[in-house]
């Protein structure tokens, strides 16, 4: 039997948006977590933001009638880990995992008092305050039922380092937050050298070869997961961003011209925070 890949797509949740942003209210950009199963096991990657989400996803993998093992976190992102919570307790038997320490490092930031403001900023209550972190994997391959599942370093994308999930026999790859799918990408404080990192990264997750890309980050009426797709429209939409804010003198005029460039793109909201982002001073 070969495997399965189901993805959970959280769809678009409302954040408070603050200061300067109209209208209201913002929005999160719609979420994936995806399981990959066989006929007794399975491996979830991601875990996705609040409470909420967290039990629903539990859930939701309830529902399989699979055994979880695993949940695999691709970057150190609030967003990626603060549900996994729920699904721990629904699944009591199953690790939380990151491939290397540079991940764990950057999880454990994300519970630091400074960068639990900007969680709190958006979200609230509505998700875990102590969540639990991520341990390190003792093998870059595990296994779901005996197939291979491996686990690829891939360099730096929104900010991080991200890993990727690699499902070799059906050529599909989960990218975290390296590629996006049809929605507005988080270049928040990016530079050009960060920018040119992420351009770096999405070459070596092409070399991968993938047919299939299910993206951190989708917005749910992307017309499919086309790998090649993807790819170019993450490299195009980073160097527009680029090209933009180099001739441009002002956050509207990069919203503007990236609106125009992409347009219905999901969550306008991360577009205004990375435009101003580069205004700051």
């Amino acid at each position: 039997m070969s495997l399965s890949i189901d993805v959970f797509n959280t769809g678009y949740l409302p954040i408070n948006g603050g200061p300067g942003w109209d209208p209201e209210p913002a929005t999160w950009p719609a979420s994936t977590a995806t399981l990959i199963s066989g006929q007794r096991e399975a491996i979830l990657v991601d875990a996705l933001m609040t409470l909420d989400e967290g039990m629903r996803l539990a859930a939701w993998i309830g529902a399989t009638g699979k055994s979880l093992t695993s949940i695999v976190i691709t970057h150190g992102h609030g967003d990626h880990f603060f549900g996994a919570g729920p699904v721990l307790r629904a699944f009591p038997d199953a690790r939380l995992l990151a491939l290397n320490t540079t991940v764990i490092e950057e999880a454990r930031f994300n519970l630091g008092p400074e960068v639990q403001q900007n969680w709190i900023g958006w979200f609230g209550d509505r998700f875990d305050r102590e969540p639990a972190l991520p341990q390190l994997v003792e093998s870059d391959t595990l296994t779901v039922d005996g197939h291979p599942v491996r686990l690829v370093e891939v360099g730096g994308a929104d900010g991080v380092l991200n890993t990727v999930v690699h499902i070799p026999e059906s050529d599909t790859v989960c990218s975290g937050d390296a590629v996006y799918n049809n929605i507005h990408m988080w270049l928040w404080n990016s530079t050009p050298a960060s920018r040119r990192t992420w351009l770096a990264t999405i070459d070596k997750i092409a070399d991968l070869r993938p047919a299939t890309i299910i993206a951190g980050h989708k917005d749910p009426g992307a017309p499919d997961d086309e790998a090649e797709r993807q790819l170019t429209q993450s490299r195009s939409y980073i160097e527009a961003f680029d090209r933009a804010v180099a001739k441009l003198s002002s956050a509207q005029e990069v919203i503007d011209e990236m609106t125009g460039l992409f347009p219905g793109y999901g969550n306008p909201y991360t577009l205004f925070v990375a435009a101003y982002s580069q205004y700051q001073n």
